[in-house]
C-alpha cells in the first residue's frame, strides 16, 4: 500500500494526514498550533510542521507529498535564504493604503483586473511589499526574494538552501498581485511597481510538477493555496460552489473562465487542476460566532440552540459582522455594528440568531457576486469549523437559496494536499478518484426579507 501525506499549514494550526495513495482512507494524522496574530515569524510555521509530522509517525514511509498554506503572506527571504522579517499575513490591514495608492498607480482596478485578474486590497503579497518598503526601508534593502508560506515550508522540506529552488504553484501564485492565472506568466513590471526594484520569485509548477524531494527521495508535489486546495479536497463536482467558514470567509468554485471583475469583488485566482478559481474572501467567518459565544458567555452547541430558537430574522435585529475590518466589501477600518436592538430583540436567543445571519448574509453577498461574473451554482458545499453548527448547517440554504450540502468532517485542505501528492505518483490528466462518504444535505425555503434588512444595515 502507497500512502501520501497532505500538510495543511492554515493561520491557526498546522495539520498532517496520511492517506492511501489509492483510496484516501486515512491511516494517520498530527496536528500543531500556530501562535495568534497577523504578523508570524516562519520558524514558527516550521517548528509546527515538525510537530506535527511526528505526531502523525513521521514521513518515512510516504511516496509524496504536497503542502497547502494560506495564502498570500509575504515571506522576505535575503540572498542568503535567510528570513528577513516576520511574515505579514494574508489578515494584516497595515497595507491597505499601499493598496489603494497601487490601484491609482496603475490607473484604476479594471488595469489591475486585465492584468492579473485580481484588484489590490491590503490581503494580497504585493500590497505588504509595498509597506515594507515604504515603513522599513533597511529591511527592504536585504530581501532578495519573496515567497509565500506553502512555497517556503515545501522549500524547507526539500532541505535546499538554493534560493534557485524555490517552488510554487498556479493557485497561491494568482494571489500575489504579480502573476496572471490568465497567461500564466509573472508579471515583474508589477512586482518593481509595488516593491520598488524585481526580486526573485518561484518557479510556477503545473498540476503534477516536482517542487523538490524529501530525504527519502519521496517527491514534493507543487502545493496549493488553502482554498485551491480545499476545492480539490472536497471533491466538488460541476455546478458545485464552496463555501468555507474558517477564520475567513471565502466562496469559491472550479471554472473553465478567468473572471475579470474590475470591482475586486471576485478575485481571478486559478485551482490545482490548470483551471481558473474564482472567489470571494470575506475577513469575518467563524470568529463572529466565536465572538457571539464569547459574549454570550455560552459554547458553541447552546450558541446553536439559542439561534435556532429565535425566528428568522430575528425580529428585525441585524448584527453587520466586520469586527476585524473587512476585505469584501473593502473596509479594511471597519467595525461590527448591531441594528434594530429592541426591548423584544435584547435577549441571548435573538442575539445568537443575528450572529449567524449576519455571518451568512454576508457570505450570501459574495454568492452574488460570483454568480454575476458567470460561476455555476447549482447547490453549495458547505465547510470549515463553522460548518460545524446545527444553526448555520439550517439557515444556510434560506439564504444562499440553494440545496447546502455538508460533507462528513475533516481536514479538506491537507486532504486537497494529499490527493494532490497522489496525482504526482500516479501521473495522467485527472487527479486520482477516492471514495467518499454520503454528506447531508440541508434544504429550506428561500427567506428574501434577512438579506434585504442585511442590505440596509450594510449599507
Amino acid at each position: 500500500m502507497a500512502l501520501v501525506a497532505g500538510i495543511d499549514s492554515s493561520t491557526q494550526s498546522c495539520k498532517v494526514v496520511i492517506r492511501d495513495a489509492e483510496t484516501g482512507r486515512l491511516v494517520r494524522q498530527g496536528r500543531a498550533v500556530h501562535p495568534d496574530g497577523t504578523e508570524v515569524h516562519p520558524d514558527a510555521w516550521w517548528a509546527a510542521l515538525q510537530q506535527a509530522i511526528e505526531e502523525a509517525g513521521g514521513l518515512d514511509d510516504v511516496a509524496a507529498a504536497s503542502v497547502a498554506g494560506q495564502q498570500h503572506g509575504m515571506v522576505a527571504l535575503d540572498e542568503n535564504g535567510a528570513v528577513v522579517r516576520p511574515a505579514l499575513l494574508w489578515n494584516d490591514t497595515r497595507s491597505a493604503g499601499a493598496a489603494a495608492d497601487l490601484i491609482e498607480e496603475l490607473g484604476g482596478g479594471d488595469k489591475w483586473a486585465d492584468a492579473v485578474g485580481i484588484v489590490p486590497v491590503a490581503s494580497f503579497t504585493l500590497t505588504k511589499l509595498r509597506w515594507l518598503a515604504r515603513n522599513e526601508p533597511a529591511n527592504a534593502a536585504k530581501v532578495a526574494a519573496v515567497c509565500l508560506p506553502h512555497d517556503w515550508l515545501t522549500w524547507k522540506l526539500s532541505g535546499s538552501t538554493s534560493l534557485s529552488d524555490l517552488r510554487t504553484d498556479r493557485s497561491d501564485a494568482s494571489g500575489t498581485l504579480y502573476w496572471s492565472a490568465r497567461t500564466n506568466e509573472y508579471r515583474h513590471d508589477l512586482l518593481e511597481l509595488g516593491f520598488g526594484r524585481d526580486l526573485l520569485v518561484p518557479e510556477v509548477l503545473g498540476p503534477t510538477g516536482i517542487a523538490g524531494h524529501l530525504p527519502n527521495g519521496a517527491p514534493l508535489g507543487p502545493g496549493a493555496g488553502d482554498n485551491a486546495a480545499a476545492a480539490l479536497g472536497t471533491g466538488a463536482r460541476p455546478g458545485d460552489v464552496i463555501v468555507s467558514i474558517g477564520t475567513s470567509g471565502t466562496v469559491f468554485a472550479s471554472s473553465e473562465v478567468a473572471p475579470n471583475d474590475p470591482t475586486g469583488t471576485v478575485a481571478g485566482f486559478a485551482d490545482t487542476t490548470g483551471r481558473f478559481l474564482p472567489i470571494v474572501v470575506t475577513l469575518n467567518a467563524a470568529r463572529v460566532l466565536d465572538a457571539a459565544a464569547k459574549l454570550l458567555n455560552v459554547g458553541h452547541d447552546e450558541l446553536s440552540r439559542l439561534a435556532l430558537s429565535a425566528p428568522a430574522g430575528a425580529d428585525g435585529l441585524v448584527l453587520v459582522p466586520y469586527l476585524e475590518g473587512e476585505r469584501t466589501p473593502n473596509r479594511p477600518d471597519a467595525t461590527g455594528s448591531l441594528h434594530g436592538l429592541t426591548l423584544r430583540t435584547s435577549n441571548p436567543a435573538h442575539l445568537a440568531r443575528a450572529a449567524v445571519e449576519g455571518m451568512l448574509c454576508a457570505l450570501a453577498d459574495g454568492l452574488d457576486a460570483l454568480v454575476g461574473t458567470g460561476a455555476v451554482a447549482d447547490r453549495i458545499v458547505l465547510v470549515g469549523g463553522g460548518a460545524r453548527s446545527e444553526a448555520v448547517r439550517r439557515i444556510a440554504p434560506a439564504l444562499f437559496g440553494k440545496p447546502v450540502v455538508v460533507p462528513p468532517p475533516g481536514e479538506y485542505v491537507a486532504d486537497g494536499a494529499a490527493r494532490q501528492a497522489a496525482w504526482v505518483t500516479a501521473g495522467g490528466d485527472l487527479p486520482p478518484v477516492w471514495s467518499a462518504e454520503t454528506p447531508e444535505v440541508y434544504e429550506a425555503d428561500s427567506i428574501p426579507s434577512i438579506r434585504e434588512q442585511y442590505a440596509i444595515a450594510r449599507g
